[in-house]
Protein backbone atom coordinates (compact mmCIF):
# COMPACT_ATOMS: atom_id res chain seq x y z
CA UNK A 1 0.00 0.00 0.00
CA UNK A 2 1.35 3.38 -0.98
CA UNK A 3 1.83 5.86 1.83
CA UNK A 4 -0.48 8.48 0.29
CA UNK A 5 -3.74 6.78 -0.64
CA UNK A 6 -6.34 9.23 -1.91
CA UNK A 7 -10.02 8.75 -2.69
CA UNK A 8 -11.77 11.13 -5.07
CA UNK A 9 -15.51 11.73 -4.43
CA UNK A 10 -17.50 13.17 -7.34
CA UNK A 11 -21.06 12.88 -6.01
CA UNK A 12 -21.96 16.07 -4.18
CA UNK A 13 -22.76 14.11 -1.05
CA UNK A 14 -22.95 10.49 -0.07
CA UNK A 15 -26.57 9.53 0.47
CA UNK A 16 -26.94 9.83 4.21
CA UNK A 17 -30.45 8.84 5.31
CA UNK A 18 -32.87 11.51 6.50
CA UNK A 19 -33.51 9.43 9.61
CA UNK A 20 -30.80 7.94 11.80
CA UNK A 21 -31.26 4.47 10.35
CA UNK A 22 -28.43 2.06 9.56
CA UNK A 23 -28.03 1.11 5.94
CA UNK A 24 -25.72 0.03 3.15
CA UNK A 25 -24.88 1.78 -0.10
CA UNK A 26 -22.88 0.58 -3.06
CA UNK A 27 -20.13 2.89 -4.30
CA UNK A 28 -20.11 3.26 -8.08
CA UNK A 29 -16.95 3.86 -10.08
CA UNK A 30 -15.55 3.21 -13.54
CA UNK A 31 -12.33 1.68 -14.93
CA UNK A 32 -12.14 4.67 -17.29
CA UNK A 33 -11.76 7.09 -14.38
CA UNK A 34 -8.76 7.47 -12.07
CA UNK A 35 -8.47 4.66 -9.49
CA UNK A 36 -10.42 5.03 -6.23
CA UNK A 37 -12.92 7.47 -7.73
CA UNK A 38 -16.49 7.41 -6.38
CA UNK A 39 -18.86 8.69 -9.07
CA UNK A 40 -22.15 7.95 -7.33
CA UNK A 41 -23.82 5.77 -4.72
CA UNK A 42 -26.94 3.61 -4.81
CA UNK A 43 -28.75 2.16 -1.83
CA UNK A 44 -28.89 -1.54 -1.16
CA UNK A 45 -32.62 -2.30 -0.93
CA UNK A 46 -32.67 -6.12 -0.90
CA UNK A 47 -31.65 -8.05 2.23
CA UNK A 48 -31.84 -11.71 3.16
CA UNK A 49 -34.98 -12.73 5.02
CA UNK A 50 -33.14 -14.14 8.04
CA UNK A 51 -30.63 -11.29 8.51
CA UNK A 52 -29.74 -7.75 7.49
CA UNK A 53 -27.09 -9.04 5.08
CA UNK A 54 -27.54 -7.89 1.46
CA UNK A 55 -29.24 -10.25 -0.98
CA UNK A 56 -26.49 -10.08 -3.57
CA UNK A 57 -28.36 -12.06 -6.21
CA UNK A 58 -31.33 -9.67 -6.24
CA UNK A 59 -29.03 -6.66 -6.01
CA UNK A 60 -27.02 -7.86 -9.01
CA UNK A 61 -30.20 -8.37 -11.06
CA UNK A 62 -31.29 -4.78 -10.36
CA UNK A 63 -27.89 -3.15 -10.84
CA UNK A 64 -27.14 -5.06 -14.03
CA UNK A 65 -30.03 -3.21 -15.69
CA UNK A 66 -29.64 0.08 -13.79
CA UNK A 67 -25.95 0.79 -14.41
CA UNK A 68 -24.72 1.64 -17.87
CA UNK A 69 -21.85 -0.42 -19.20
CA UNK A 70 -18.64 1.27 -18.16
CA UNK A 71 -19.79 1.75 -14.57
CA UNK A 72 -19.34 -0.84 -11.86
CA UNK A 73 -19.39 -1.38 -8.11
CA UNK A 74 -16.14 -0.18 -6.62
CA UNK A 75 -16.94 -0.49 -2.92
CA UNK A 76 -19.52 -0.10 -0.17
CA UNK A 77 -20.58 2.53 2.36
CA UNK A 78 -21.93 1.41 5.75
CA UNK A 79 -24.12 3.62 7.94
CA UNK A 80 -24.19 2.09 11.41
CA UNK A 81 -24.45 2.70 15.13
CA UNK A 82 -21.76 0.42 16.49
CA UNK A 83 -18.55 -1.25 15.31
CA UNK A 84 -18.96 0.40 11.92
CA UNK A 85 -15.37 -0.31 10.85
CA UNK A 86 -15.91 -4.03 11.26
CA UNK A 87 -19.12 -3.74 9.23
CA UNK A 88 -17.21 -1.81 6.57
CA UNK A 89 -14.78 -4.72 6.19
CA UNK A 90 -17.73 -7.07 5.68
CA UNK A 91 -19.24 -4.62 3.20
CA UNK A 92 -16.05 -4.55 1.14
CA UNK A 93 -16.23 -8.32 0.87
CA UNK A 94 -19.90 -8.11 -0.12
CA UNK A 95 -19.10 -5.47 -2.73
CA UNK A 96 -16.39 -7.69 -4.19
CA UNK A 97 -18.83 -10.62 -4.44
CA UNK A 98 -21.50 -8.37 -5.95
CA UNK A 99 -19.06 -7.14 -8.56
CA UNK A 100 -18.24 -10.74 -9.43
CA UNK A 101 -21.94 -11.47 -9.95
CA UNK A 102 -22.32 -8.39 -12.14
CA UNK A 103 -19.42 -9.47 -14.35
CA UNK A 104 -20.65 -13.10 -14.49
CA UNK A 105 -17.30 -14.16 -13.07
CA UNK A 106 -15.29 -12.58 -15.89
CA UNK A 107 -12.24 -10.34 -15.63
CA UNK A 108 -9.43 -10.16 -13.11
CA UNK A 109 -11.43 -9.20 -10.05
CA UNK A 110 -9.12 -10.66 -7.44
CA UNK A 111 -6.60 -7.82 -7.75
CA UNK A 112 -9.07 -4.94 -7.99
CA UNK A 113 -8.92 -2.25 -5.33
CA UNK A 114 -12.15 -1.81 -3.39
CA UNK A 115 -13.23 1.14 -1.25
CA UNK A 116 -14.94 0.82 2.09
CA UNK A 117 -16.59 3.75 3.85
CA UNK A 118 -18.42 3.97 7.15
CA UNK A 119 -20.01 6.48 9.47
CA UNK A 120 -21.06 5.94 13.08
CA UNK A 121 -24.39 7.64 13.68
CA UNK A 122 -23.81 7.61 17.43
CA UNK A 123 -20.50 9.46 17.34
CA UNK A 124 -21.55 12.01 14.67
CA UNK A 125 -18.08 11.79 13.12
CA UNK A 126 -17.21 12.36 9.47
CA UNK A 127 -17.27 9.55 6.94
CA UNK A 128 -14.16 7.36 7.17
CA UNK A 129 -12.68 5.58 4.15
CA UNK A 130 -10.73 2.32 3.85
CA UNK A 131 -9.09 0.59 0.88
CA UNK A 132 -8.61 -3.11 0.20
CA UNK A 133 -5.92 -3.85 -2.40
CA UNK A 134 -7.12 -7.31 -3.41
CA UNK A 135 -9.36 -10.19 -2.40
CA UNK A 136 -6.40 -12.16 -1.07
CA UNK A 137 -5.13 -9.30 1.09
CA UNK A 138 -6.11 -9.45 4.76
CA UNK A 139 -5.06 -5.87 5.48
CA UNK A 140 -7.39 -2.93 4.99
CA UNK A 141 -5.72 0.45 5.22
CA UNK A 142 -7.24 3.83 6.06
CA UNK A 143 -7.26 6.52 3.37
CA UNK A 144 -4.89 9.44 3.88
CA UNK A 145 -6.84 12.05 1.96
CA UNK A 146 -10.30 12.49 0.47
CA UNK A 147 -10.77 14.90 -2.44
CA UNK A 148 -14.28 16.24 -3.07
CA UNK A 149 -14.48 17.51 -6.65
CA UNK A 150 -15.73 21.11 -6.95
CA UNK A 151 -17.16 20.66 -10.46
CA UNK A 152 -18.06 16.98 -10.69
CA UNK A 153 -20.26 17.28 -13.81
CA UNK A 154 -17.41 18.88 -15.73
CA UNK A 155 -15.00 16.20 -14.50
CA UNK A 156 -17.32 13.37 -15.56
CA UNK A 157 -18.09 14.62 -19.06
CA UNK A 158 -14.54 15.73 -19.82
CA UNK A 159 -13.37 12.25 -18.87
CA UNK A 160 -16.05 10.12 -20.55
CA UNK A 161 -18.78 10.13 -23.17
CA UNK A 162 -21.96 8.18 -23.92
CA UNK A 163 -22.36 5.59 -26.65
CA UNK A 164 -25.87 4.24 -27.22
CA UNK A 165 -26.27 0.91 -28.99
CA UNK A 166 -29.65 -0.68 -29.65
CA UNK A 167 -29.66 -4.44 -30.26
CA UNK A 168 -33.12 -5.83 -31.07
CA UNK A 169 -33.21 -9.64 -30.86
CA UNK A 170 -36.18 -11.85 -31.72
CA UNK A 171 -36.36 -15.59 -31.88
CA UNK A 172 -39.10 -18.23 -32.16
CA UNK A 173 -40.09 -20.57 -29.36
CA UNK A 174 -42.20 -23.66 -30.06
CA UNK A 175 -44.02 -25.47 -27.27
CA UNK A 176 -46.89 -27.96 -27.02
CA UNK A 177 -50.20 -26.22 -26.36
CA UNK A 178 -51.35 -28.98 -24.00
CA UNK A 179 -48.13 -28.83 -21.97
CA UNK A 180 -47.39 -25.11 -21.55
CA UNK A 181 -45.08 -25.54 -18.55
CA UNK A 182 -42.39 -26.65 -20.99
CA UNK A 183 -42.43 -23.19 -22.58
CA UNK A 184 -40.48 -21.64 -19.72
CA UNK A 185 -37.74 -24.25 -19.96
CA UNK A 186 -37.55 -23.91 -23.75
CA UNK A 187 -37.52 -20.12 -23.55
CA UNK A 188 -34.82 -20.15 -20.89
CA UNK A 189 -32.58 -22.42 -22.98
CA UNK A 190 -33.16 -20.31 -26.10
CA UNK A 191 -32.22 -17.16 -24.22
CA UNK A 192 -29.02 -18.71 -22.88
CA UNK A 193 -28.13 -19.85 -26.41
CA UNK A 194 -28.55 -16.31 -27.76
CA UNK A 195 -26.43 -14.88 -24.93
CA UNK A 196 -23.70 -17.45 -25.60
CA UNK A 197 -23.60 -16.51 -29.28
CA UNK A 198 -23.30 -12.82 -28.46
CA UNK A 199 -20.40 -13.54 -26.09
CA UNK A 200 -18.57 -15.71 -28.64
CA UNK A 201 -15.86 -13.55 -30.29
CA UNK A 202 -16.04 -15.69 -33.45
CA UNK A 203 -19.54 -14.39 -34.09
CA UNK A 204 -18.42 -10.77 -34.45
CA UNK A 205 -17.57 -9.26 -37.83
CA UNK A 206 -15.85 -5.88 -37.99
CA UNK A 207 -15.89 -3.68 -41.07
CA UNK A 208 -13.35 -0.90 -41.65
CA UNK A 209 -14.61 2.66 -41.33
CA UNK A 210 -14.71 4.72 -44.50
CA UNK A 211 -13.85 8.32 -43.57
CA UNK A 212 -15.86 9.70 -46.49
CA UNK A 213 -19.04 7.91 -45.41
CA UNK A 214 -22.04 10.11 -44.59
CA UNK A 215 -22.59 8.07 -41.44
CA UNK A 216 -19.40 9.56 -40.00
CA UNK A 217 -20.01 13.18 -40.92
CA UNK A 218 -19.88 15.96 -38.34
CA UNK A 219 -23.68 16.07 -38.26
CA UNK A 220 -23.78 12.44 -37.15
CA UNK A 221 -20.86 12.62 -34.74
CA UNK A 222 -23.04 11.56 -31.82
CA UNK A 223 -24.68 8.62 -33.61
CA UNK A 224 -23.23 5.13 -33.82
CA UNK A 225 -25.21 2.45 -35.60
CA UNK A 226 -24.65 -1.13 -34.49
CA UNK A 227 -26.25 -4.05 -36.30
CA UNK A 228 -26.34 -7.56 -34.89
CA UNK A 229 -27.30 -10.55 -37.06
CA UNK A 230 -28.36 -13.66 -35.22
CA UNK A 231 -27.95 -16.54 -37.67
CA UNK A 232 -28.06 -20.19 -36.72
CA UNK A 233 -26.39 -21.18 -40.00
CA UNK A 234 -22.59 -21.09 -40.13
CA UNK A 235 -20.35 -20.70 -43.15
CA UNK A 236 -18.99 -23.93 -44.56
CA UNK A 237 -15.75 -24.43 -46.41
CA UNK A 238 -17.59 -26.66 -48.87
CA UNK A 239 -20.57 -25.85 -51.04
CA UNK A 240 -23.45 -27.95 -49.80
CA UNK A 241 -27.21 -27.99 -50.15
CA UNK A 242 -29.27 -26.13 -47.54
CA UNK A 243 -30.11 -28.25 -44.55
CA UNK A 244 -33.29 -27.92 -42.49
CA UNK A 245 -33.66 -29.52 -39.09
CA UNK A 246 -37.01 -31.23 -38.53
CA UNK A 247 -38.21 -31.21 -34.94
CA UNK A 248 -41.25 -33.48 -34.54
CA UNK A 249 -44.05 -32.23 -32.33
CA UNK A 250 -46.37 -34.86 -30.92
CA UNK A 251 -48.98 -32.23 -30.14
CA UNK A 252 -50.12 -29.01 -31.75
CA UNK A 253 -47.34 -26.39 -31.44
CA UNK A 254 -47.55 -22.63 -31.13
CA UNK A 255 -45.05 -19.96 -32.27
CA UNK A 256 -44.33 -17.02 -30.00
CA UNK A 257 -42.05 -14.08 -30.81
CA UNK A 258 -40.58 -12.92 -27.54
CA UNK A 259 -37.94 -10.39 -26.66
CA UNK A 260 -34.86 -11.75 -24.98
CA UNK A 261 -35.52 -10.52 -21.46
CA UNK A 262 -35.98 -13.72 -19.56
CA UNK A 263 -36.10 -12.50 -15.96
CA UNK A 264 -38.87 -10.03 -16.69
CA UNK A 265 -40.84 -12.11 -19.17
CA UNK A 266 -40.95 -15.54 -17.56
CA UNK A 267 -43.45 -14.74 -14.77
CA UNK A 268 -46.09 -13.77 -17.36
CA UNK A 269 -44.86 -15.72 -20.34
CA UNK A 270 -48.08 -17.60 -21.07
CA UNK A 271 -50.70 -15.17 -19.81
CA UNK A 272 -49.61 -12.09 -21.76
CA UNK A 273 -46.94 -10.75 -24.07
CA UNK A 274 -44.97 -8.13 -22.11
CA UNK A 275 -44.08 -4.97 -24.01
CA UNK A 276 -40.72 -4.15 -22.43
CA UNK A 277 -38.60 -1.18 -23.33
CA UNK A 278 -35.41 0.22 -21.80
CA UNK A 279 -35.33 3.93 -21.01
CA UNK A 280 -32.39 6.09 -20.00
CA UNK A 281 -32.68 8.79 -17.34
CA UNK A 282 -30.34 11.35 -15.81
CA UNK A 283 -32.14 12.40 -12.60
CA UNK A 284 -30.90 15.39 -10.58
CA UNK A 285 -28.11 14.58 -8.17
CA UNK A 286 -26.97 11.54 -10.18
CA UNK A 287 -23.88 12.33 -12.25
CA UNK A 288 -24.39 9.63 -14.87
CA UNK A 289 -27.39 8.24 -16.76
CA UNK A 290 -29.17 5.12 -15.57
CA UNK A 291 -31.28 2.54 -17.40
CA UNK A 292 -34.74 1.36 -16.39
CA UNK A 293 -36.84 -1.29 -18.14
CA UNK A 294 -40.57 -0.50 -18.13
CA UNK A 295 -43.55 -2.66 -19.04
CA UNK A 296 -45.60 -0.69 -21.56
CA UNK A 297 -48.72 -2.85 -21.33
CA UNK A 298 -49.68 -0.88 -18.23
CA UNK A 299 -50.19 2.82 -17.78
CA UNK A 300 -47.73 4.79 -15.70
CA UNK A 301 -50.28 5.18 -12.91
CA UNK A 302 -50.80 1.41 -12.54
CA UNK A 303 -49.80 0.45 -8.99
CA UNK A 304 -47.11 -2.03 -10.03
CA UNK A 305 -45.39 0.65 -12.11
CA UNK A 306 -45.71 3.17 -9.26
CA UNK A 307 -44.09 0.72 -6.84
CA UNK A 308 -41.23 0.13 -9.30
CA UNK A 309 -40.57 3.87 -9.49
CA UNK A 310 -40.78 4.24 -5.70
CA UNK A 311 -38.19 1.49 -5.36
CA UNK A 312 -35.92 3.29 -7.82
CA UNK A 313 -36.38 6.62 -5.99
CA UNK A 314 -35.39 4.87 -2.76
CA UNK A 315 -32.31 3.27 -4.32
CA UNK A 316 -31.13 6.53 -5.89
CA UNK A 317 -32.03 8.81 -2.97
CA UNK A 318 -34.56 10.81 -5.00
CA UNK A 319 -37.50 12.71 -3.45
CA UNK A 320 -40.88 10.96 -3.36
CA UNK A 321 -43.06 13.98 -4.21
CA UNK A 322 -42.20 14.57 -7.86
CA UNK A 323 -41.85 12.51 -11.06
CA UNK A 324 -38.22 12.03 -12.07
CA UNK A 325 -38.31 8.59 -13.69
CA UNK A 326 -41.42 8.76 -15.84
CA UNK A 327 -41.31 8.38 -19.62
CA UNK A 328 -41.63 12.17 -19.92
CA UNK A 329 -38.24 12.43 -18.13
CA UNK A 330 -36.45 10.18 -20.62
CA UNK A 331 -32.97 11.28 -21.67
CA UNK A 332 -33.22 11.65 -25.46
CA UNK A 333 -30.10 10.12 -26.99
CA UNK A 334 -31.30 9.62 -30.54
CA UNK A 335 -32.41 11.67 -33.51
CA UNK A 336 -35.59 9.64 -33.84
CA UNK A 337 -38.79 9.82 -31.82
CA UNK A 338 -37.28 8.05 -28.82
CA UNK A 339 -39.65 6.51 -26.31
CA UNK A 340 -42.76 7.84 -27.98
CA UNK A 341 -42.12 11.40 -26.84
CA UNK A 342 -43.75 14.18 -28.82
CA UNK A 343 -41.77 16.26 -31.28
CA UNK A 344 -42.28 19.46 -29.30
CA UNK A 345 -40.34 18.02 -26.36
CA UNK A 346 -37.74 16.24 -28.49
CA UNK A 347 -36.99 19.15 -30.80
CA UNK A 348 -37.60 21.89 -28.24
CA UNK A 349 -40.39 24.43 -28.04
CA UNK A 350 -40.32 27.74 -29.91
CA UNK A 351 -42.01 29.63 -27.06
CA UNK A 352 -40.05 31.88 -24.73
CA UNK A 353 -39.20 30.28 -21.40
CA UNK A 354 -38.69 31.85 -17.97
CA UNK A 355 -39.02 35.45 -19.16
CA UNK A 356 -38.85 36.78 -15.59
CA UNK A 357 -35.18 35.88 -15.19
CA UNK A 358 -33.02 39.00 -15.16
CA UNK A 359 -35.84 41.56 -14.87
CA UNK A 360 -35.35 44.70 -12.71
CA UNK A 361 -35.88 44.42 -8.96
CA UNK A 362 -39.26 44.86 -7.32
CA UNK A 363 -38.45 47.94 -5.29
CA UNK A 364 -39.51 46.33 -2.01
CA UNK A 365 -36.91 47.26 0.59
CA UNK A 366 -35.84 44.34 2.77
CA UNK A 367 -38.33 42.01 1.14
CA UNK A 368 -38.12 38.24 0.78
CA UNK A 369 -38.81 36.89 -2.72
CA UNK A 370 -40.79 33.69 -3.27
CA UNK A 371 -40.86 32.64 -6.93
CA UNK A 372 -42.21 29.95 -9.23
CA UNK A 373 -40.07 26.81 -9.06
CA UNK A 374 -38.91 25.44 -12.41
CA UNK A 375 -39.53 26.48 -16.00
CA UNK A 376 -42.63 27.63 -17.86
CA UNK A 377 -43.46 28.98 -21.33
CA UNK A 378 -44.93 32.42 -22.02
CA UNK A 379 -48.30 32.25 -23.81
CA UNK A 380 -50.02 35.48 -24.88
CA UNK A 381 -52.48 36.98 -27.37
CA UNK A 382 -52.10 36.30 -31.13
CA UNK A 383 -49.58 33.47 -30.81
CA UNK A 384 -49.59 30.80 -33.53
CA UNK A 385 -51.53 33.19 -35.75
CA UNK A 386 -54.65 32.75 -33.61
CA UNK A 387 -56.56 35.96 -32.86
CA UNK A 388 -57.89 35.75 -29.30
CA UNK A 389 -57.41 39.42 -28.47
CA UNK A 390 -60.04 40.64 -26.04
CA UNK A 391 -61.24 37.25 -24.80
CA UNK A 392 -58.44 34.67 -24.58
CA UNK A 393 -56.29 35.90 -21.66
CA UNK A 394 -57.45 33.17 -19.26
CA UNK A 395 -56.85 30.53 -21.95
CA UNK A 396 -53.29 31.84 -22.34
CA UNK A 397 -52.72 31.82 -18.59
CA UNK A 398 -53.93 28.21 -18.50
CA UNK A 399 -51.53 27.31 -21.31
CA UNK A 400 -48.65 28.82 -19.33
CA UNK A 401 -49.68 26.80 -16.26
CA UNK A 402 -49.92 23.55 -18.24
CA UNK A 403 -46.51 24.25 -19.79
CA UNK A 404 -45.10 24.36 -16.24
CA UNK A 405 -46.48 20.89 -15.47
CA UNK A 406 -45.16 19.67 -18.81
CA UNK A 407 -41.66 21.08 -18.35
CA UNK A 408 -41.51 19.64 -14.81
CA UNK A 409 -42.45 16.26 -16.37
CA UNK A 410 -45.69 15.78 -14.50
CA UNK A 411 -47.26 15.16 -17.90
CA UNK A 412 -46.23 14.54 -21.49
CA UNK A 413 -49.43 15.84 -23.14
CA UNK A 414 -49.18 18.78 -25.51
CA UNK A 415 -50.29 22.20 -24.30
CA UNK A 416 -53.94 22.35 -25.42
CA UNK A 417 -55.29 24.88 -27.91
CA UNK A 418 -58.27 27.11 -27.15
CA UNK A 419 -60.55 24.68 -28.96
CA UNK A 420 -59.17 21.70 -27.03
CA UNK A 421 -59.72 23.57 -23.76
CA UNK A 422 -63.31 24.24 -24.78
CA UNK A 423 -63.76 20.61 -25.84
CA UNK A 424 -62.62 19.46 -22.38
CA UNK A 425 -65.21 21.65 -20.67
CA UNK A 426 -67.94 20.28 -22.95
CA UNK A 427 -66.88 16.69 -22.29
CA UNK A 428 -67.23 17.07 -18.52
CA UNK A 429 -70.64 18.68 -18.95
CA UNK A 430 -69.68 22.17 -17.77
CA UNK A 431 -70.49 23.77 -21.13
CA UNK A 432 -72.93 23.16 -23.99
CA UNK A 433 -71.59 21.92 -27.36
CA UNK A 434 -72.11 25.41 -28.83
CA UNK A 435 -69.27 26.59 -26.57
CA UNK A 436 -66.71 24.93 -28.88
CA UNK A 437 -65.34 27.48 -31.33
CA UNK A 438 -66.86 30.43 -29.46
CA UNK A 439 -65.11 33.47 -27.99
CA UNK A 440 -66.56 33.09 -24.53
CA UNK A 441 -64.40 33.93 -21.52
CA UNK A 442 -63.44 31.38 -18.91
CA UNK A 443 -62.41 31.92 -15.30
CA UNK A 444 -60.65 30.25 -12.41
CA UNK A 445 -63.32 27.57 -11.93
CA UNK A 446 -63.15 26.50 -15.58
CA UNK A 447 -59.35 26.40 -15.41
CA UNK A 448 -59.53 24.10 -12.40
CA UNK A 449 -61.90 21.77 -14.29
CA UNK A 450 -59.51 21.55 -17.26
CA UNK A 451 -56.44 20.93 -15.08
CA UNK A 452 -58.29 18.16 -13.28
CA UNK A 453 -59.49 16.51 -16.50
CA UNK A 454 -56.28 16.76 -18.54
CA UNK A 455 -53.62 16.43 -15.82
CA UNK A 456 -55.38 15.10 -12.74
CA UNK A 457 -54.19 18.24 -10.92
CA UNK A 458 -56.21 19.63 -8.02
CA UNK A 459 -56.42 23.36 -7.35
CA UNK A 460 -57.31 25.76 -4.58
CA UNK A 461 -59.51 28.70 -5.56
CA UNK A 462 -59.48 31.84 -3.43
CA UNK A 463 -62.14 34.52 -3.83
CA UNK A 464 -61.68 38.21 -3.02
CA UNK A 465 -64.55 40.69 -2.97
CA UNK A 466 -62.10 43.51 -3.67
CA UNK A 467 -58.59 43.83 -5.05
CA UNK A 468 -57.69 45.63 -1.83
CA UNK A 469 -57.80 42.27 -0.02
CA UNK A 470 -55.09 40.60 -2.13
CA UNK A 471 -52.02 42.32 -0.59
CA UNK A 472 -53.25 41.17 2.82
CA UNK A 473 -52.72 37.57 1.63
CA UNK A 474 -49.17 38.14 0.40
CA UNK A 475 -47.66 35.90 3.08
CA UNK A 476 -50.06 33.11 2.14
CA UNK A 477 -49.11 33.50 -1.52
CA UNK A 478 -45.42 33.37 -0.59
CA UNK A 479 -46.02 30.04 1.17
CA UNK A 480 -47.65 28.71 -2.00
CA UNK A 481 -44.55 29.45 -4.07
CA UNK A 482 -42.27 28.02 -1.39
CA UNK A 483 -44.26 24.78 -0.96
CA UNK A 484 -46.00 24.23 -4.32
CA UNK A 485 -43.99 26.38 -6.72
CA UNK A 486 -46.67 26.48 -9.44
CA UNK A 487 -47.78 29.59 -11.38
CA UNK A 488 -51.01 31.19 -10.13
CA UNK A 489 -53.82 32.48 -12.35
CA UNK A 490 -55.39 35.77 -11.26
CA UNK A 491 -58.80 36.66 -12.66
CA UNK A 492 -60.36 40.03 -11.98
CA UNK A 493 -63.22 41.67 -13.83
CA UNK A 494 -62.64 40.82 -17.50
CA UNK A 495 -58.85 40.44 -17.20
CA UNK A 496 -56.62 37.49 -16.33
CA UNK A 497 -52.94 37.42 -15.39
CA UNK A 498 -50.35 34.87 -14.35
CA UNK A 499 -48.64 35.39 -10.99
CA UNK A 500 -45.04 34.12 -10.88
CA UNK A 501 -43.98 35.28 -7.42
CA UNK A 502 -44.17 37.80 -4.61
CA UNK A 503 -41.66 40.01 -2.82
CA UNK A 504 -42.83 40.65 0.72
CA UNK A 505 -41.48 42.54 3.71
CA UNK A 506 -43.32 41.05 6.66
CA UNK A 507 -42.27 43.83 9.03
CA UNK A 508 -43.42 46.77 6.91
CA UNK A 509 -46.14 44.98 4.94
CA UNK A 510 -44.68 46.32 1.69
CA UNK A 511 -45.13 43.86 -1.18
CA UNK A 512 -44.86 43.44 -4.94
CA UNK A 513 -46.29 40.89 -7.35
CA UNK A 514 -44.41 39.34 -10.28
CA UNK A 515 -46.97 39.49 -13.09
CA UNK A 516 -46.80 37.73 -16.46
CA UNK A 517 -49.31 39.51 -18.70
CA UNK A 518 -51.00 37.42 -21.44
CA UNK A 519 -52.44 40.55 -23.13
CA UNK A 520 -49.19 41.20 -25.03
CA UNK A 521 -49.79 41.14 -28.82
CA UNK A 522 -46.29 41.55 -30.25
CA UNK A 523 -43.70 39.05 -31.41
CA UNK A 524 -41.64 37.02 -28.95
CA UNK A 525 -38.95 39.65 -28.40
CA UNK A 526 -37.73 39.25 -24.81
CA UNK A 527 -36.31 42.77 -24.58
CA UNK A 528 -39.55 44.27 -25.86
CA UNK A 529 -41.60 42.19 -23.41
CA UNK A 530 -39.53 43.17 -20.37
CA UNK A 531 -39.13 46.83 -21.30
CA UNK A 532 -42.86 47.08 -22.00
CA UNK A 533 -43.70 45.77 -18.55
CA UNK A 534 -45.46 42.67 -19.87
CA UNK A 535 -43.42 40.67 -17.39
CA UNK A 536 -42.38 42.55 -14.29
CA UNK A 537 -42.93 43.49 -10.68
CA UNK A 538 -46.12 45.36 -9.83
CA UNK A 539 -46.38 47.14 -6.48
CA UNK A 540 -49.71 46.83 -4.71
CA UNK A 541 -49.67 50.64 -4.65
CA UNK A 542 -47.18 52.40 -6.94
CA UNK A 543 -45.28 55.64 -6.32
CA UNK A 544 -48.20 57.64 -7.70
CA UNK A 545 -50.64 56.05 -5.29
CA UNK A 546 -52.32 53.90 -7.95
CA UNK A 547 -53.41 50.41 -6.91
CA UNK A 548 -52.60 47.53 -9.25
CA UNK A 549 -55.54 45.46 -8.01
CA UNK A 550 -58.74 47.47 -8.43
CA UNK A 551 -60.79 47.98 -5.29
CA UNK A 552 -64.12 47.79 -7.11
CA UNK A 553 -63.45 44.45 -8.83
CA UNK A 554 -64.04 40.89 -7.69
CA UNK A 555 -60.96 38.61 -8.00
CA UNK A 556 -60.39 34.85 -8.16
CA UNK A 557 -57.00 33.25 -7.64
CA UNK A 558 -56.34 29.73 -8.91
CA UNK A 559 -53.53 27.96 -7.03
CA UNK A 560 -52.62 24.64 -8.75
CA UNK A 561 -51.27 22.04 -6.34
CA UNK A 562 -48.11 20.11 -7.13
CA UNK A 563 -49.05 16.41 -7.36
CA UNK A 564 -47.42 14.24 -4.71
CA UNK A 565 -46.31 11.48 -7.04
CA UNK A 566 -43.39 9.60 -8.52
Amino acid sequence: MEENTSVRVLCTKLLLPHKNEPGLQWLIGSPFFPPLTIISTVRCIHTLSHSDAPDLLKESEDLRALLLKGFDVTGAFVIGKSDSESKAREAIDAARRLRKLLSNGGGDLENKEMIGAYVDLNSKTDIRFLVSKSASSTSIEPVNSVVYEDKPEKFVWETGCLLRCEVPIRFPVYFPVNNPIDAEKIYWRATEAVAAKLKDPQNWTFKPIKPDSQKFSAENADTIQVSVLLNNSEKSLKSIAPVAEYVPALEEARLLFLYSMKNLILPNLLTEHPQLRPYHFNPPGVLHPITVIYELNYGETEMKQVEIRKSLHLRLGLPFDRPLLRIANVLDLSTTNFGGRSDSIRKGSTFLKDVHIGIPSSGVSGGSMSLVQGSYEYYHYLQDGFNDSGWGCAYRSLQTIISWFRLQHYTSIDVPSHREIQQSLVEIGDKDPSFIGSREWIGAIELSFVLDKLLGVSCKVKDFRSGAEIPEKCRELALHFENQGTPIMIGGGVLAYTLLGVDYNEASGDCAFLILDPHYTGNDDLKKIVNGGWCGWKKAVDSKGKSFFLHDKFYNLLLPQRPNMV
